[in-house]
């Protein structure tokens, strides 16, 4: 049971996270989502497309990461390790996603009005001169946000497994 409850709540926070996220880059630049990803609803409004968006991109690492984590967390010999150790690291990866976000927008939005870096994906002909800032802006902070909670799941099960390592040798 406790290895599904950390599966959930892993899917839970990325889901929470990729929302929140998607709610403030969707009204940044909609275009994001209405131009640069395949249409899955009829619609642009930005909270339906932060919604739908926020769900579809992230459920599936918050799966990947949590069967991973349960798996490192409760298999094997020696004293398992549960939900409650494991809350704070798996809000951890969602805060240092928010951090790498919240940089890499930023500093897109001023590499790219420094005339340093252009649009990225080679978006721009598909897009509208003024929004190619945000655009930029919002690429940046997607792709950070993704390269971040990959590195910090990895880091949170390599943990895992070497507290729970230490803790059988020890026994």
């Amino acid at each position: 049971m406790e290895a599904f409850k950390i599966v959930g709540f892993a899917v839970l926070t990325a889901i929470a996270y990729g929302i929140a996220h998607d709610l403030v880059t969707a009204h940044l630049c909609v275009e994001y989502f209405s131009i640069a990803h395949p249409q899955v609803i009829a619609d642009e409004t930005p909270l339906r497309l932060a919604l739908v968006w926020g769900v579809l991109a992230t459920w599936w690492m918050g799966l990947f990461f949590g069967l991973l984590l349960a798996f490192v967390a409760r298999s094997g010999r020696g004293q398992k390790t549960g939900l409650k150790q494991l809350f704070r690291p798996v809000l951890a990866v969602a805060a240092v996603s928010l951090m790498a976000a919240l940089s890499a927008g930023l500093a897109g939005w001023l590499l790219y009005g420094l005339g340093i870096v252009g649009v990225p994906g080679g978006w721009a002909s598909a897009l509208a001169p003024e929004i190619h800032r945000s655009f930029t802006a919002v690429a940046y902070a997607h792709y950070a946000s993704y390269l971040a909670a990959m590195i910090g799941a990895i880091i949170v099960i390599c943990q895992t497994w070497r507290r729970r390592k230490a803790r059988l040798a020890g026994a």
